[in-house]
């Protein structure tokens, strides 16, 4: 009973500080309001683990996108297909160089003003940034048209439409841009405007009066960052929140029962994964690397952890990525004898503590994670005993999630657990050219780390030009098969995406491509 007493206390706790975060009041950063606020209708409160680090679409702008305050110029359906987004419609050239976007008819952005061809060849110049992915694709030029957008190609690029729905090219409106350049507002031309804005917390939306499309159901929204998982959980069952994302796997066992919520889930293309250190000393050599993954029990923790065996990673693409998964791999085996022969091969001993040791180097290592997907530190923390039991002690380290792309910059990183959405768009070319595309061994910031192979480098870059079929099938098998035999990255863990819902909400649905959260498709139930 005291145990009880002490997670019912510790329970109201949370709620009332989830209660005190919500009602604080919004200080208003660079707002735009082109109309009052409706009167009428409540609120969908939107929370999730994720800040709002920068307003720039090249830096962080993706929950912008999610919460349909801005748009892409093509966007992709439920299937993975492309789909209209500021484009009504496009068409190619025979020789598969030029492409032709016409723009939507009366599409306008929040502050009233009219979608410009200019404007959105404004935006795609920026996202040729190295920070974004259009920068991956070969274009000579990109030039307006009196009705819509020209993009020239030096050469066929067949994942163009993929990457022309990241959010990274996000068309915003002149006015967001203060006089250096940067981001100072977000003017979007999606169904919802922005109402409050204070970041990385939060910000509010509302329905856009002058929206082409049908006025949605819901009017108003708004999303707020919250760290902890357990009182993600807690404002969902409390009523404090009418959609929660990143819940872990405890309270979504809890969730699963009670009458409060109603739980959301679906099979989405990330990863759970070891980006390791290939330049490290101790790991650049392929054999050890293969000993690491032999000695995770993928099994065990998709089951103690995630409560889905299902969910064990035997290569690094899920079958939830058509196309890259290969059913014809080797999968991925927990052998922690073969990893102990491995490491012993590779002139690694037992020393007096149990520790292998190879002449004065201890095998001791850090692995860097953070929580913003919650299971991930639980995970670490059981990657570094199974890691113990074939003599490798491993520190864990749990802080931001910036702080993997900053160590594999430095050069500072030996491990870090991440998850990797190689469903960011559709096709998952860009990104596997971000992680794996890099030269001289640079790699990605989210992919490999001083390693390279010359392989997937002539696969990646015969890939956009070869048609859909056998070849590129081929292509995307050569890549795949590689990986696995190599282990940049060691996979983990497959992901499943749960969303807690509210039963009030009707037509709730998650995007296994984690672009949007699809409120225009959602309604008030009572």
């Amino acid at each position: 009973m005291a145990a009880s007493g002490t997670t019912d206390a510790r329970r109201r706790r949370l709620l009332l500080a989830a209660g005190a975060a919500l009602a604080a009041p919004a200080l208003p950063l660079h707002a735009h309001t082109s109309s009052p606020v409706p009167a009428g209708g409540r609120a969908v409160r939107v929370i999730g683990p994720w800040e709002l680090s920068a307003l720039d679409p090249l830096r962080n702008g993706y929950l912008f996108a999610r919460m349909q305050v801005t748009e892409t110029l093509v966007g992709y359906d439920a299937a993975g297909l492309p789909a209209p987004g500021l484009a009504a419609r496009w068409q190619v050239s025979p020789d598969q160089l030029a492409w032709r976007f016409t723009l939507q008819p009366g599409a306008r952005f929040h502050d009233g003003s009219a979608v410009q061809p200019a404007h959105v060849v404004a935006a795609l110049q920026r996202a040729r940034h190295a920070a974004g992915m259009l920068g991956v694709a070969p274009i000579a030029q990109i030039e307006p048209t009196p009705d819509g957008v020209r993009i020239v190609l030096t050469r066929p690029f067949a994942p163009l439409l993929a990457l022309l729905s990241h959010s990274s090219t996000q068309v915003l409106a002149p006015a967001s841009f203060g006089a250096d350049g940067n981001v100072r507002a977000i003017i979007g031309s999606g169904p919802y405007r922005i109402v409050d804005l204070e970041p990385p917390q939060r910000f509010s939306i509302a329905a856009h009066d002058g929206w082409r499309g049908p006025a949605p159901a819901v009017q108003r929204a708004s999303y707020l960052s919250v760290g902890r998982a357990e009182m993600r959980a807690l404002m969902a069952e409390g009523g404090q929140a009418e959609l929660a994302y990143g819940l872990d796997p405890g309270s979504i066992a809890r969730l699963a029962t009670s009458p409060a919520v109603r739980l959301h889930a679906v099979t989405i293309p990330r990863t759970t994964a070891l980006k390791v250190n290939a330049g490290h000393p101790f790991l650049a050599d392929a054999a050890v690397r293969r000993a690491l993954s032999q000695a995770i029990d993928r099994r065990g923790i998709a089951t103690a952890i995630l409560r889905d065996p299902s969910l064990a990673a035997t290569q690094l693409f899920p079958p939830s990525l058509p196309g890259w998964h290969d059913d014809a791999l080797a999968p991925l085996r927990f052998d922690r004898d073969a990893a102990r022969a491995a490491l012993a091969q590779a002139g690694w001993q037992p020393g007096p503590d149990g520790i292998l040791r190879r002449g004065d180097a201890r095998f001791a290592i850090t692995l860097r994670t953070f929580p913003d997907r919650p299971e991930l530190p639980v995970i670490a923390t059981a990657l570094q005993e199974q890691f113990r039991q074939v003599g490798i002690a491993m520190r864990v380290a749990v802080g931001n999630s910036g702080d993997i792309p900053f160590a594999h910059r430095d050069g500072s990183l030996d491990i870090g657990l991440m998850s990797r959405n190689y469903g960011v768009v559709p096709d998952a070319f860009g990104t596997m050219v971000q992680d794996f595309g890099g030269k001289h061994g640079k790699g990605g910031d989210w992919g490999a780390m001083g390693w390279s192979d010359p392989a997937v480098a002539r696969a990646l870059a015969a890939l956009p030009a070869t048609p859909a079929g056998p070849g590129a099938r081929r292509l995307r098998g050569e890549i795949a098969a590689t990986l696995q035999r190599d282990l940049p990255l060691i996979p983990v863990v497959w992901y499943r995406q749960t969303l807690a819902a509210s039963p009030r909400l009707g037509g709730v649905s998650i995007d296994p491509f984690e672009r949007t959260y699809r409120l225009t498709d959602m309604y008030w139930t009572s």
